[in-house]
């Protein structure tokens, strides 16, 4: 073994339990001679399949491209995981001068002309090959990543479409990063008994549990950008002046002046967009990124999302009124802004259900909630977790499960890392330590799912809104889409599917979160113990449209404006205040509502092109989760056997080995419909 390999710990073997990464050996240095070691092994496997002098066959060229770079994917993961859910300026300083060469590594693979030779060689001759349909569906797969990624351009083009995906790489890294530097640099503090005014118990205890994480005083209470802060601070302050200072600090994230200016870096990652739609002979990028969705054009996007905009708008002025009715009633000024809207909405909510978030949240501990998904993985899919002490993970909040079937074997490892910190980007998602795949006679998945809760004080339960147990679930049915794959080949397996249909598997998941069954065995006092009163579930469930036409606008009016903006033709000049701002007005997106994200921190679009001109994926399924939760209701029962059965075969265990549509058509047992969606949303 040489220095290099016994010094690094991301090259040596890893006999570690379950096969992990060496958490506690690793430090932020290691990285860049890893990968010096990685790529070029990589590579070297690379030129290796295209040197063959044997003819290409599936086996020698598709299925040995399938199983090359296994060193190179386990660092890749683990260095993905880190910088997202526990950074450190060394690792961003690593991130930053890797992101050009992972790129560009990327870049040789894909534009390897000995390697596409062969590949596309096979794809010619494809409908003669014998092949069975998961292979003829990798075949298809891999030719068209190849193509996307400049394979089939002219010499001259594939150098400088090399050029732009470096380059890309660089910005988009910029850009999490700035929006990381101004969401941990923002703290407000809420320094006397006024400035708390409104805020329940547990607010309160957050406020100060995130007080004391930055190593503020005892007593001291303060609010972040944070969703699982700031957004109930948004809704229970009674200082207005207090809600909008953090309206607006979570609207300028990265658009100030300087150093963390998100503009000048989407600006250019626009044009380089642009460029790269134009080598490859689209007129504009969202026609270039629609190729490979569902959709397959913007005009099936605008037609989506333009069943919900306009309604959602005219329903949205009738709740304004009553907004705005209630406002007066509280001698608030009018008319309302929009960091009003959360907390005039919980007044309305609670005058006209008589319910109260701050009533619901006692029975949401989180442990209480983990335990409810589990128990609902167990009764659909037959699986069970079980929590694992003592193993080194990536930080001290993160926990293990063991994932095992029926029969009891081990089918898989799950991560909960569920609280906010200042090392962590914002949001919600769920990532992989390891793939599912049939390699080397089965690899078993590592998924972790990350969340933004509020920390509670030490020893206190931590509690969740109804909505954070929806994001809750949402992102552990991304996570059981890892989990139980059953693909033989990895880049067909777990959650690498079409973008407009990654997010079935997580949002049908949220359905079992409301499910009055669940709720009755899960969601109990966190001190007492007590079942959540039947009274309660009954104004859950008469409030569960309440303010859906604000929850609509604030999610459509990104996805309108994410897909006009790269829907702009090839050379055009992106000046991003201005065209939000066309946007708006053209919209006509109500200023007292505003947008969930604005495009300087829009991470979605601009920390990687995977939701570019793809924002609408969610409501895109939405309409096929809402249809196919329906088979459970009309079923009568939501654990229904034969249909779980269905939903585990077809949705969770299938992952990307046959069209998505046929996929659903196999579950569902035809084509999805609209209306339940619309329906679900209050918009029909």
């Amino acid at each position: 073994m040489s220095d290099i390999h016994a010094a690094n710990p991301l090259l040596q073997d890893w006999n570690t339990p379950y096969g992990l990464p060496p958490f506690d050996q690793i430090k932020a240095e290691h990285f860049v001679p890893a990968f010096e070691v990685a790529l070029p092994a990589h590579l070297a496997e690379i030129d290796a399949i295209a040197a063959q002098t044997a003819a290409p066959t599936f086996a020698n060229t598709l299925a040995a491209f399938d199983e090359s770079g296994r060193l190179n994917s386990r660092i890749s993961l683990l260095f993905e995981n880190l910088t997202a859910s526990e950074t450190s300026p060394a690792l961003q300083a690593a991130e930053i001068a890797l992101a050009p060469k992972l790129a560009g590594h990327k870049n040789a693979i894909y534009l390897h002309a000995g390697l596409f030779a062969r590949i596309n060689a096979l794809y010619a001759e494809r409908s003669r090959l014998d092949l069975d349909p998961v292979q003829l569906r990798l075949l298809e797969r891999v030719h068209l990543d190849f193509v996307r990624a400049g394979a089939n351009l002219p010499p001259q083009s594939r150098a400088r479409y090399s050029a732009v995906t470096e380059r890309l790489a660089a910005l988009s890294t910029q850009f999490t990063q700035n929006v990381l530097a101004d969401e941990s640099g923002f703290v407000l503090a809420l320094e006397d008994e006024a400035a708390l005014a409104g805020l329940p118990p547990f607010l309160r205890a957050s406020a100060a549990a995130a007080a004391q994480q930055r190593g503020l005083p005892p007593g001291s209470h303060v609010v972040t950008l944070s969703p699982s802060l700031a957004e109930p601070f948004l809704t229970f302050s009674d200082r207005r002046d207090l809600r909008e200072a953090v309206w607006r600090g979570r609207v300028a994230r990265g658009a100030h002046a300087g150093s963390h200016d998100n503009r000048p870096v989407a600006a250019e990652i626009m044009a380089l967009r642009q460029e790269q739609a134009q080598l490859h002979g689209y007129a504009t990028y969202a026609d270039y990124q629609l190729i490979d969705r569902m959709a397959g054009k913007p005009e099936a996007v605008s037609a989506l999302l333009g069943k919900v905009w306009e309604p959602a708008k005219a329903k949205a002025q009738e709740d304004r009124i009553a907004l705005t009715e209630m406002a007066r009633s509280l001698g608030q000024p009018t008319p309302i802004a929009a960091w009003d809207w959360r907390y005039l909405a919980e007044k309305v909510r609670q005058a006209r259900y008589d319910l109260d978030d701050a009533e619901l949240k006692p029975y949401f501990a989180l442990d209480n909630m983990i335990g409810a998904m589990f128990d609902c993985a167990r009764r659909l899919f037959g699986i069970s977790f079980v929590e694992q002490h003592g193993v080194a993970l990536h930080h001290p909040d993160a926990r293990l499960w063991e994932v095992r079937n029926r029969e009891d074997a081990l089918i898989g490892l799950f991560i909960g890392d569920n609280f906010a910190r200042a090392s962590k980007r914002s949001g919600a998602w769920m990532h992989i330590f390891r793939s599912q795949s049939g390699h080397a006679g089965g690899t078993l998945p590592i998924v972790i799912n990350n969340n933004n809760f509020a920390q509670a004080a030490e020893g206190v339960a931590a509690l969740l809104s109804f909505d954070d147990v929806r994001t809750l679930f949402h992102e552990f049915g991304h996570g059981l889409h890892g989990l139980l794959s059953q693909v033989k080949y990895e880049r067909l397996a777990g959650t690498q599917v079409l973008q407009d249909y990654v997010e079935l598997p997580s949002q049908i998941f949220e359905n079992w979160a409301e499910e009055e069954a669940v709720l009755k065995q899960h969601a109990r006092h966190y001190q007492t113990g007590a079942a959540i009163p039947t009274a309660l579930l009954e104004k859950l469930k008469r409030a569960r449209q309440f303010d859906q036409a604000w929850a609509t606008i604030m999610y459509a009016g990104p996805a309108l404006i994410d897909m006009a903006l790269h829907s702009l033709p090839n050379g055009s000049v992106v000046d991003l205040d201005a065209f939000e701002a066309q946007q708006c007005e053209a919209l006509g997106i109500p200023q007292d509502i505003g947008q969930r994200h604005y495009l300087s921190h829009f991470q979605h679009l601009f920390a990687g092109s995977d939701y570019a001109a793809g924002y609408y994926v969610y409501m895109w399924a939405e309409v096929l989760d809402a249809d196919a939760y329906n088979a459970f209701i009309e079923a009568g029962d939501p654990f229904q056997p034969a249909i779980a059965e269905r939903l585990q075969k077809h949705i969770y265990s299938s992952g990307n080995k046959q069209d998505p549509a046929l996929a659903f058509r196999a579950f569902r047992g035809r084509d999805p419909k609209v209306e339940p969606m619309l329906s679900k949303r209050g918009l029909i």
